[in-house]
């Protein structure tokens, strides 16, 4: 928030902004690994800001996994962005704000992943969408006003659902503390309050996730943002949604503990809600000649993923989700980052107009099969382990029908991506020149292909911090 402010402060500066937002992504990417450490080895660290006032009163914070480890993987991404902004992102853009907002939507997704208290994960949500729309905005184009008032509207509709089920909650509860909420609620069967709220929540939280039937805003919203701010939209927007269903399901709820039946009443809505998303939205992006579009369904499918390990309600689906998770944030930001050095080299974001990556650009072609190929779930990379736990954690919990429609849905993600990949990698451009990637997005691309590649080739790491992580939300109540 700092750098934020700074940058808002030089922009008409551009390369100072510039050089103060990387050193500010440096900065926070080098604190959430210490954080990150330091929250694996010693347990959750908690802080109450603001006069030392009371835990439930005073603005909390806590590094407890899942929270911590979002956070580093969100720092990578933003780190990567803003190297790969340098030549993404000219002046004209930094002197309108641009290095400004987006170390003011990290401050916002990481307010969310650290916040021990409902209420203000609410806040941070409208604070990401706030600099979101700053974004979107920032060329004042015709389709990017139109997709932010998109953006904006979905996002106010999924607001008022979530602080409407905040308030039920609290007039049942008398606190928004996650931990005490978790207490009161985990175990508990639902009473008609806590029903409603749990339903109002569920509704609000897929909006901002992007689920089906609440997804039509995200492809086209995506699409009119400036391409290194797509990129970080994809990899942490949506999921920023994802972990507060997370941590409301999982942890307040308790719907894949022991303990008591929790929200567990809605769990078959949320498998059906995790079935159409995938399969739906694999069948949409077949369809789409715009790349960002077509990835923008892809970003939409893989989240339904992550919903359908969650509406499993055991501790096997609820680590399937946290991997599946952490892998498709760093696979989609890359994606993204694909896409604007294509259309940097061809001009085109139409897959017709473009090609010739291959022959031109051959390392950037290897940077971007990495996630290409990881998507779709190619083995060694880490889509393969992320789906394979996701159908496991099906199978295993009893919903062989939904393991089946994440089969179905990864096949589907295979043709797209080789039709992707074909059209504007492998055929010839002919009549026009494909340009050099410049080296800075190749850069920001290497840096989040090595951490695919790295949790391929070591998945046991990542699965460590995800069972981890779900063991962290089962016991939410007694931390």
């Amino acid at each position: 928030m700092l750098g934020a402010g700074i940058a808002a402060l030089l922009r008409r500066r551009a390369g100072v902004a510039e050089a103060v937002s990387l050193t500010a992504h440096g900065i926070v990417l080098v604190g959430a690994l210490l954080l990150f450490g330091r929250a694996t080895q010693d347990g959750p660290l908690a802080v109450t800001v603001f006069g030392g006032w009371p835990a439930g009163i005073g603005v909390g914070f806590s590094a407890r996994l899942p929270g911590a480890a979002l956070v580093l993987v969100g720092a990578l991404i933003a780190f990567a962005g803003a190297v790969f902004g340098h030549a993404a992102i000219g002046p004209r853009r930094r002197r309108a704000g641009y290095d400004a907002l987006m170390l003011a939507l990290l401050a916002a997704v990481n307010g969310a992943f650290l916040t021990t208290d409902l209420f203000n994960l609410y806040v941070w949500f409208e604070l990401a969408l706030l600099a979101a729309l700053g974004l979107v905005t920032l060329d004042r184009r015709q389709t990017q006003i139109g997709g932010a008032i998109r953006y904006a509207a979905f996002g106010m509709l999924g607001a008022t659902a979530i602080l409407a089920g905040i308030a039920i909650l609290y007039g049942v509860a008398g606190t928004l503390d996650l931990a005490t909420l978790a207490r009161l609620l985990g175990g508990q069967a639902p009473s008609v309050a806590t029903a409603a709220a749990a339903a109002l929540l569920l509704g609000g939280l897929a909006l901002k996730s992007g689920l089906v039937p609440f997804h039509v805003w995200l492809p086209s919203s995506y699409a009119a943002a400036p391409l290194p701010a797509a990129a970080v939209f994809a990899g942490l927007l949506t999921k920023m949604g994802f972990y507060a269903l997370l941590v409301v399901f999982a942890g307040v709820f308790g719907v894949a503990g022991v303990s008591g039946p929790g929200a567990t009443f809605l769990t078959p809505a949320l498998r059906a809600i995790a079935a159409a998303t995938m399969l739906l939205c694999a069948l949409s992006a077949l369809a789409q000649t715009d790349m960002r579009r077509l990835i923008g369904y892809h970003v939409v499918a893989q989240v339904g993923y992550m919903a359908a390990g969650l509406s499993v309600a055991t501790p096997a689906g609820v680590e399937a989700a946290v991997f599946y998770m952490i892998h498709s944030m760093i696979v989609q930001a890359n994606l993204f980052f694909g896409l604007g050095a294509i259309h940097r080299a061809t001009g085109s974001w139409n897959l017709r107009g473009t090609g010739g990556m291959i022959r031109s650009n051959p390392l950037f072609a290897f940077l971007f099969a990495v996630p290409m190929l990881s998507l779709a779930g190619i083995p060694p990379l880490s889509g393969f382990w992320a789906k394979l736990l996701v159908v496991r954690g099906a199978f295993e919990g009893g919903q062989a029908w939904l393991a089946v429609a994440a089969l179905v849905a990864a096949l589907l993600t295979i043709v797209s991506v080789a039709g992707l990949w074909s059209e504007a990698c492998w055929k010839s451009l002919k009549g026009r020149r494909v340009r050099r990637v410049p080296w800075s997005m190749l850069a920001g691309m290497a840096i989040l292909s090595a951490a695919t590649l790295a949790i391929g080739l070591l998945p046991e790491r990542v699965a460590i911090v995800a069972k981890l992580s779900a063991a962290a939300l089962a016991r939410m109540g007694g931390a």
